[in-house]
């Protein structure tokens, strides 16, 4: 199997795959036209990004069969392609939970004691004790968490430690859930909103979480609030942001913004890091060096996995439910030939196989293969297949 890695990773990682037995192609450097004619050219089976876009071009461009993001989000891969090109996409979610609820609470800490501004007079040669005196510290102080997956229940236990009462909201958050987790429960996210003293934002970036921080987010916000952002920048309206942080009435810690570079380096023009009021970071909060070896693990954990089975752990776009209709059991001896019979006549009948699985039974003479059809076979096609009396021991027709 050919690997192809287009981001940096840990030399630990590739000497993994290739004991593995896995051919390694290692060009961290390439993008967008280099990448997809690197797709094809190198014949690659599995595809290793971190940051890099994956475009459709690059999907149609080779015979990819797995993209690995060596990351949680994978709004950086072109999902549909993918999919309808029967491409696996997988990501590692939940590794780098803790480097991003570290980075988080650094923020919340560097906003609440203003470490930033006195870094910066420090710097500048100023002494300002009597200004930088005044914080209002974190002790009994709510926090708010939009979202409560891996990350947010990260910063649920960090938030204990600093004796921050926690509230939050999720749309897959339950009362038995909030319970078991010590949290109280809020039914929207304005209501923690409304509710918090700082709020951190740790949702995917999905179709129903895109803009979902906007100003009446802002507007319901208590005046003297902090807010943290380490999740996407698409999520929140960084206008009404920047609005919010004008105003005074709120400040803002930010990991990612809409003009962050695409590269390692650069310039930006981003407005609300020339606010008083906004401090932010190099979109790091992946970017510990234990993150990113949890992450190396399980990428080769994937792709090994994968070469040895046929199924990739952690993929994102397989059909959560599949349209087929009728399930089809056959009990069959197992022969060469008997299931492509079967497929043969299913198949003359204009009927669409979703999903198949055949199990072998000890000594291997006989099986039970279970086909999903998208719709109901004629009662012809099921008594032809019955009828086949030396291979076939049984069959049945279950309506999903």
């Amino acid at each position: 199997m050919k690997v192809l890695i287009a981001d940096k990773f840990p030399d630990e990682g590739r000497d993994a795959l290739i004991a593995a037995g896995c051919s390694i192609v290692y060009e961290p450097e390439l993008k967008e036209d280099a990448l997809a004619a690197a797709v094809g050219t190198t014949a690659a089976d599995v595809l290793v990004v971190r940051s890099t876009k994956v475009s459709a071009s690059m999907l149609e461009s080779g015979r990819l069969s797995l993209v690995v993001r060596a990351g949680a989000g994978y709004n950086t891969i072109d999902i549909e392609t993918a999919a309808a090109r029967g491409i696996y996409v997988a990501n590692c979610p939940g590794k780098n939970s803790i480097a991003v609820a570290e980075l988080a609470f650094g923020h919340i800490i560097a906003l609440d004691r203003r470490l930033y501004e006195n870094t910066r007079d420090l710097k500048a040669g100023r002494w300002n004790k009597k200004e930088y005196s005044k914080a209002r510290g974190l002790f009994g102080r709510t926090l708010g968490l939009i979202g409560l997956g891996q990350i947010g229940r990260e910063m649920v236990s960090r938030a204990k430690a600093f004796g921050m009462p926690v509230i939050a909201w999720s749309r897959s958050l339950t009362e038995d859930r909030a319970a078991e987790l010590e949290v109280e429960m809020r039914r929207s996210h304005l209501e923690v909103a409304g509710s918090a003293d700082v709020v951190s934002i740790h949702v995917a970036l999905k179709n129903e979480t895109r803009g979902l921080i906007d100003q009446q987010f802002f507007d319901q916000m208590r005046p003297g609030s902090l807010f943290i952002n380490a999740a996407r920048a698409e999520v929140i309206d960084q206008a009404a942001l920047e609005r919010a942080v004008r105003s005074g009435k709120i400040r803002a810690a930010l990991d990612v913004f809409n003009e962050e570079p695409s590269g390692g380096t650069g310039s930006i023009e981003a407005e609300v890091f020339k606010l008083d009021g906004a401090i932010g970071s190099h979109h790091i909060g992946a970017s510990t060096d234990q993150a990113q070896q949890a992450i190396a693990d399980e990428t080769v954990r994937i792709i090994t996995e994968y070469k040895r089975t046929g199924r990739a752990p952690n993929v994102v776009n397989i059909a959560r439910k599949s349209p087929a209709t009728h399930l089809l059991v056959v009990r069959h001896y197992d022969r060469v030939g008997v299931l492509a019979d079967v497929f043969t006549k299913i198949r003359g009948a204009g009927i669409n196989v979703q999903e198949t699985e055949n199990i072998v039974f000890d000594g291997a003479r006989a099986a039970v293969a279970r086909i999903h059809l998208d719709q109901e076979p004629p009662d012809e096609v099921v008594q032809a297949i019955r009828t086949n009396t030396s291979d076939i021991i049984d069959l049945s027709l279950v309506k999903i």
